[in-house]
């Protein structure tokens, strides 16, 4: 026998062995996630995706790019989803999608699907996050997702080594220092010597820089700040620093198969379309200007009267309502008084400020300010109404975080300042979880009341 690896899109991938056929994080959508544009570009033959079979279905963790209910709607609802988060929440989700077997993961318990055995592995942040170990006819793969791995578990995988295949998280993306660039460091000019150390620990045969098989909207400054590692970049330094492995680029839609040998082509997956080139690669640029947050907005529809309303109901109220139910973090910046300016642009580049006082987990609305400002952020409208309404994620909100020079005391406060600190992010998604497969599972759920009343 043998083991086949196919790539979807991101980290999604389809495992083959004898008759066996497994799926992990399976994404169908270009884009997803809202704004993750595939890179490479690819289509989907939706139709050849319903008629697939899958024995089951692995998802690594909760994460819009990893569990999402448009693609899962494609899949047969008998086949069984396994599947790692800690809130009961979204297992009952899945169920009310129509799945009739969602099974919950346990770190270090394997599960077995015909030729596969495929253990979860604890990763970094096991709150959130799993890797998986995946065993067919005495080969390992170790899929880590877009996880990083702990000094606990790299001793464990050592166990293992040396790996036939390591599916490696490859950006080191910059999510928080795009919501602050002109306060944001340069990412550093080489992999991290992290990376490295892990790799050597576990000594694979080959190794698959995977995720972060995306880009945001063609026009989106993100694509050249937020990517900071390139294919050749990876290729290069891990090939230098492991003469024994070799890097394995796996676009969308190609297939591998490796036995204990050595690694040689498969047929593509036939419902994963490749759509012009393919070889392309990022490009990152330190120190560039971000655009400001109005001419960002001006990218973005014109929301109705209703969805404004909405966000300024949110702004003027339900924001305080929210902050104020929430715990501080001890030492935050926000413990000493503060005055924070929100601000929110809509389609036409027109902002609205909104001022507050703040002070612990107290907040004020103000018509004006008597004192310095020690806070700011700007948000275009639209991307506010989505995080409210739509389940729109932090990384898609192109949200700006104090890019602007406060008086002497203040930047020296903000010295120590975590940015997640902010009050809109902690509003939005503190204590949030499941907004986006929410959203999801009422459109889909919207969409079969509606067929079920024109076939009524």
């Amino acid at each position: 026998m043998a083991l086949t690896i196919s790539r979807i899109l991101h980290a999604g991938y389809v495992f083959e062995c004898s008759a066996s056929r497994i799926a992990f994080d399976p994404i169908f959508e270009n884009p997803f996630s809202r704004n993750c544009h595939a890179f490479p570009d690819v289509r989907f033959e939706l139709e050849q995706i319903r008629a697939s079979h899958f024995d089951a279905v692995f998802i690594s963790h909760f994460h819009d790019d990893h569990c999402s209910f448009e693609s899962l709607d494609l899949i047969d609802r008998a086949t069984p989803i396994h599947l790692y988060c800690l809130f009961d929440e979204l297992f009952a989700m899945v169920r009310e999608l129509g799945f009739t077997d969602v099974r919950k993961l346990v770190i270090d318990t394997p599960v077995r699907i015909g030729a596969f055995e495929v253990t979860p592995r604890e990763a970094l942040d096991s709150d959130v996050d799993s890797m998986f170990q995946v065993s067919a006819d005495g080969l390992n793969v170790l899929n880590v997702v877009d996880s990083w791995i702990g000094p606990d578990s790299l001793a464990k995988l050592a166990r293992w080594a040396p790996w036939d295949m390591v599916l490696w998280p490859f950006q080191a993306m910059r999510e928080t220092d795009v919501l602050s660039p002109s306060r944001a460091a340069p990412a550093a000019p080489q992999l991290p010597d992290d990376w490295i150390d892990q790799l050597k620990v576990l000594k694979p045969r080959y190794v698959v820089p995977s995720s972060c098989q995306f880009l945001q909207e063609p026009w989106s400054w993100y694509n050249r700040a937020l990517f900071p590692i390139t294919y050749r970049q990876f290729i290069e330094e891990v090939e230098a620093a492991l003469p024994a492995t070799t890097v394995v680029r796996l676009n969308p839609s190609v297939s591998v198969t490796l036995d204990h040998e050595r690694l040689e082509p498969a047929a593509p997956l036939p419902w994963v379309v490749p759509v012009g080139e393919q070889d392309v690669d990022y490009a990152y640029e330190p120190g560039m200007v971000a655009p400001e947050t109005l001419d960002i907005a001006t990218r973005f529809a014109a929301l109705g009267a209703a969805q404004a309303a909405t966000v300024r109901t949110f702004c003027e109220s339900g924001l305080l309502d929210k902050y104020r139910s929430l715990e501080l973090a001890p030492a935050s910046y926000f413990e000493k008084l503060r005055v924070w300016k929100l601000t929110v642009v809509n389609h036409a580049g027109q902002g609205t400020d909104y001022l507050y006082r703040i002070e612990g987990d107290a907040i004020e609305p103000l018509q004006h300010s008597d004192g310095p400002l020690s806070w700011t952020t700007s948000v275009p409208l639209a991307k506010l109404y989505a995080a409210l309404e739509l389940g729109e994620s932090l990384t898609s909100m192109y949200m700006r975080i104090n890019d602007v020079v406060f008086d002497g005391e203040t930047e020296t406060d903000l010295v120590e300042a975590d940015i997640t600190d902010d009050p809109l992010i902690r509003c939005l998604f503190d204590g949030a979880f499941g907004a986006y497969q929410a959203a999801q599972l009422r459109r889909l759920k919207q969409r079969d009341d509606k067929q079920d009343d024109r076939d009524a």
